[in-house]
C-alpha cells in the first residue's frame, strides 16, 4: 500500500495528498498515518512544503468527513425513528438511547467531534451522527478542520523526523487495524446477544 501512496503523492503532489485524505475518510481502511507520514518524509527530503502538506491534507480530511455529515443530514433525524424502531435490535439501541445521544450532541457536539478526530476507529464515524442530529454546518466544518489539522501536524512531523523508517508503520498499522475491527465486531456480537429493549411506558 505504501508504494501506491508514494506514487500518488509523487504524481499528484499536494492535490494527491488531498485526494488520498478524502478517500481515507470515505473508505477508512486507507490509513492517514501512512499517507501523512510518507508526505512528511517528502518534506524532510525537501520535495514538499510542510505547511502546504498540512493544508491540503486537512482539506481532504475535512471534505471526506463532510461527505458523511451530509449523508446523515440528508437522511434526517425524523426518518431515523422509523429506522431505529425497525432495526434497533441489531443496532442495540432504542429510540430513548437515540434521543439521549441527540441531546448530548446539542450540548457538546463540537467537543465530541473535535475529540473523536484523534481516535482512528471513530474519527470518521462521528460525522454521521453529527449530520443526523443537525449539528451546525459551520461549526462542524470548523471543529473538523481544527482537529484534522492537529492530527496531520503530528503525523507529518513524525514522518519528517523519522525519515524513511516511518514507512515501516505500514507493517504495524495493518495488524493493529485488523485487531481493532475484530475487537469491535466481537463487542457488537456480545451486545446483540445480551441487549434487551427498554419496556415502553
Amino acid at each position: 500500500m505504501s508504494q501506491w501512496i508514494v506514487g500518488l503523492i509523487a504524481n499528484g503532489g499536494y492535490w494527491g495528498i488531498a485526494l488520498l485524505m478524502f478517500l481515507e475518510n470515505v473508505f477508512p481502511p486507507i490509513p492517514s498515518e501512512v499517507i501523512m507520514g510518507l508526505a512528511g518524509i517528502q518534506v524532510g527530503q525537501g520535495r514538499m512544503n510542510f505547511e502546504l502538506v498540512i493544508l491540503f491534507g486537512t482539506i481532504g480530511s475535512t471534505l471526506g468527513n463532510y461527505f458523511w455529515y451530509l449523508l446523515g443530514r440528508v437522511y434526517g433525524f425524523q426518518r431515523l425513528e422509523k429506522f431505529v424502531n425497525r432495526w434497533g435490535r441489531w443496532l442495540t439501541v432504542d429510540w430513548e438511547d437515540v434521543c439521549k445521544i441527540n441531546a448530548l450532541f446539542k450540548r457538546h457536539g463540537g467537543k465530541i467531534v473535535f475529540v473523536f478526530r484523534f481516535f482512528p476507529a471513530f474519527r470518521t464515524i462521528v460525522s454521521l451522527p453529527a449530520g443526523l442530529f443537525r449539528m451546525g454546518q459551520v461549526r462542524f466544518l470548523a471543529v473538523t478542520f481544527a482537529g484534522a489539522a492537529i492530527w496531520n501536524v503530528i503525523l507529518t512531523g513524525a514522518g519528517y523526523y523519522l525519515g524513511r523508517n516511518f514507512s515501516r508503520i505500514d507493517d504495524y498499522v495493518g495488524p493493529i487495524s485488523t485487531a481493532t475491527i475484530v475487537a469491535i465486531l466481537l463487542f457488537y456480537i456480545y451486545r446483540v446477544i445480551t441487549w434487551k429493549p427498554r419496556e415502553r411506558r
